[in-house]
């Protein structure tokens, strides 16, 4: 029997091992068009390749991966290219729209779709791909999909291109790639400055690595910049907020690619008067190289040309500062924004959290999580307050209209009986995807909303001052990411939880959410990393959220719901609050358009990143529009009667025109006297043709 089982495996081995053979022989004679054709007829999501990756591994095995002709892969690969670069229509928010799955999930660590999400067509789809597989080689197909998708998994970026190889082989060419890369995801993630426990700033790189690969038509990773040099001594440069000069010098010691730590003294007001006593002014800027005053700009430049400045930076290179030399601030120094008064309620509603039972409960045939009973919450008041049971239930009602909590279903304020109430960092939406209230409910006593708006302005302009371009358009996300102003504008956020928002007027609702919905889109691509394709996008529009005012917002409500006036986003079929949603009475009292030229999500074909203040809002919309607009956002050709117009102007016709002539005439009244009558004339007389220009969804960086 043994002798029979031995020859019946070498007889299957041997055919196993001709079908491998003839399989790779039909790939190598065969157009790699066909099989693109085949797997797109599929109509497979290339949002998930590591899903589509296990389906083609688990039909085929490992072992049918071989060689594939260089000149045919160079075909595939241009083949690819094209795919790739067909871009599908835009998600914007997490509404469900026809075609689309929603995956929401409470999970920031990653960012792909869940699997279980695909639908029931995969069976179906798994037998086609595994005839496709049988047909051709894995390695073929596991390109096609790692092109389509954009992006390369773990598993096939460890394939050979050359012939096969052993274990081993394998192994060692894995370590030399980690090497030559340093790990850099793993090194990031123990840096003591990251404030995350994941290094988001990988999946910038990432993207930006790809971004170039299809630019470039090629494999190679992007030319990391020369490094700074190591040096035992430190620059410090003194600048404040607003002025030309200082952001000079800072692009000077940009281009010698030295590195210094930057005191502001609009930020630190302390250090103005340590400036005044090392120098005799205030004037800035100021660099000291240790304990050493250089100057300003006219200086750095004069010892650059005498030779002065590289002596001086060979110095700090070995020798460390002197006790004399001023120090770098401190992280929280001067910093009075999170100060206040302890909210007396905040502390009450802390001890009623210990005390009554907080847990699952079932109500109208639904079941609730993290709820209590109303009357258990009167029964405590009652005690721990020393009221009549009626003096607790208005007292309830007060904590209940100061969004500490509220009824489950929004049925009433604050009840006793068995109505369920839950407690704000206890709701569900809230504790998974705000971002504001990690630490629970703020126990400091809410400040005016104007005043936190205020301080929020002067962080947000701080640091576009400091690590943005001076167009606007290219923002340095590293150092945003270990800036103090980065710091402190977290901590401010966490006041916005229970601030009242119904008596802003309009100008102070603008600037206020169009300010917000920056700074958060800024929050989200630190946090999470910035979104490769569609569904990553409206997870990061629908999905990251801030409580303020004891509701949620995300960046699509902010958008559509507050700055739209509660407008359907495109390609959706709902609104974003609903008829009881109490989250309308904050909307816009009417449209603004010009809001689409104010808001920024961290593409390259978005507005310019600017700061807003409700004092000149509509001037500094007008500013906005005419910026964007003159600066390639309507390109207007009079020798061919056409206008390249950007497609933020289609997504979003509806706000500034029945058709598409009232749109660009809209839109022409913000670009220069002579080319806006030209344009206007000419859709007056139908003659003008309209294109679209395609829009850019890589990182503004």
């Amino acid at each position: 029997m043994e002798n029979e089982d031995s020859i019946e495996k070498k007889v299957i081995d041997s055919t196993a091992a001709e079908k491998v053979e003839l399989n790779t022989i039909n790939l190598q004679a065969e157009n790699h068009n066909e099989l693109l054709d085949k797997i797109e007829s599929l109509d497979i999501d290339s949002e998930d390749p590591k899903l589509i990756h296990e389906e083609v591994k688990g039909e085929s095995g490992d072992n049918e991966i071989q060689k594939v002709g260089s000149e045919n892969q160079g075909e595939m690969s241009r083949s690819m290219e094209k795919a790739y670069e067909e871009e599908q229509e835009p998600v914007f928010d997490g509404t469900e729209i026809p075609g689309v799955e929603a995956t929401r999930t409470s999970s920031t660590g990653s960012l792909d779709p869940d699997p279980e999400a695909q639908g029931s067509a995969w069976p179906e789809k798994a037998v086609a791909l595994g005839k496709i597989v049988k047909e051709k080689s894995v390695v073929a197909v596991s390109n096609v999909f790692r092109r389509l998708s954009g992006s390369k998994d773990e598993e096939t970026q460890n394939v050979p291109d050359g012939e096969g190889k052993d274990d081993d082989s394998n192994d060692s060419s894995k370590e030399e790639e980690d090497k030559k890369t340093g790990n850099e995801s793993k090194e990031a993630s123990k840096n003591p400055l990251e404030r995350f426990g994941w290094n988001p700033l990988a999946m910038i790189k990432r993207d930006l690595s790809m971004q170039g690969n299809v630019e470039q038509g090629e494999d190679n990773s992007v030319e990391s910049p020369v490094p700074p040099p190591s040096m035992k001594g430190r620059i410090l440069l003194y600048t404040r907020l607003g002025c030309m000069e200082s952001k000079d010098v800072r692009l000077y010691l940009q281009a010698k690619n030295l590195r210094y730590v930057e005191i502001n003294i609009d930020v630190y007001p302390s250090r103005k008067l340590e400036l005044e006593k090392l120098t005799g002014s205030s004037a800035v800027p100021k660099v000291f190289f240790n304990e050493v005053s250089v100057g300003g700009l006219a200086e750095l430049k004069a010892m650059d040309e005498d030779g002065s400045l590289d002596e001086k930076i060979k110095e700090l290179i070995s020798e460390e500062p002197s006790s004399e030399a001023p120090l770098p601030p401190l992280s929280g120094e001067d910093d009075v924004s999170c100060s206040g008064t302890v909210d007396e309620q905040a502390t009450i509603i802390k001890k009623m959290k210990e005390t009554i039972s907080v847990k699952d409960r079932f109500y109208k045939m639904r079941r609730f999580t993290n709820c209590f009973l109303g009357s258990e919450a009167v029964d405590f008041l009652s005690e721990d307050q020393y009221m009549e049971r009626k003096e607790a239930i208005e007292f309830g009602q007060q904590l209940a209209k100061k969004y500490f909590f509220r009824h489950v279903l929004d049925e009433n304020v604050f009840e006793d009986g068995n109505h369920l109430y839950r407690f704000l960092d206890h709701d569900p939406i809230v504790s998974s995807q705000c971002y504001n209230i990690t630490k629970g409910i703020s126990d400091v006593k809410p400040k005016p909303v104007i005043e936190i708006a205020s301080r929020l302005r002067f962080l947000s302009f701080a640091m576009f001052e400091a690590y943005t371009s001076e167009d606007g358009k290219h923002v340095d996300y590293r150092s945003i990411h270990r800036s103090e102003e980065f710091a402190r504008y977290l901590s401010v956020v966490e006041e916005l939880q229970r601030v009242e928002l119904q008596d802003l007027s309009r100008e102070e609702k603008l600037a206020f959410f169009i300010n917000l919905h920056n700074m958060m889109a800024i929050h989200a691509i630190l946090l999470w990393g910035y979104p490769i394709g569609a569904m990553e996008r409206r997870k990061m529009l629908g999905d990251f959220k801030y409580v303020v005012g004891g509701y949620t917002y995300s960046l699509s409500a902010i958008q559509n719901g507050i700055l739209r006036c509660n407008q359907r986003p495109p390609y959706n079929i709902t609104k974003p609050f609903g008829g009881k949603d109490p989250r309308s009475k904050v909307a816009l009292p009417y449209l603004e358009p010009l809001i689409h030229f104010t808001l920024v999500c961290g593409t390259r074909s978005g507005p310019a990143l600017r700061c807003y203040s409700p004092g000149n809002i509509d001037k500094e919309l007008m500013e906005a529009a005419r910026n964007f607009l003159r600066n390639g956002g309507l390109i207007f050709d009079p020798a061919t009667k056409t206008a390249y117009v950007t497609i933020i102007l289609k997504w979003f016709s509806v706000d500034f025109g029945k058709n598409e002539g009232e749109v660009v005439k809209h839109a022409a009244n913000y670009l220069e006297p002579e080319k806006s009558e030209e344009l206007l004339e000419l859709v007056a007389n139908n003659q003008l043709k309209v294109t679209y220009q395609p829009y850019d969804w890589g990182l503004n960086c």
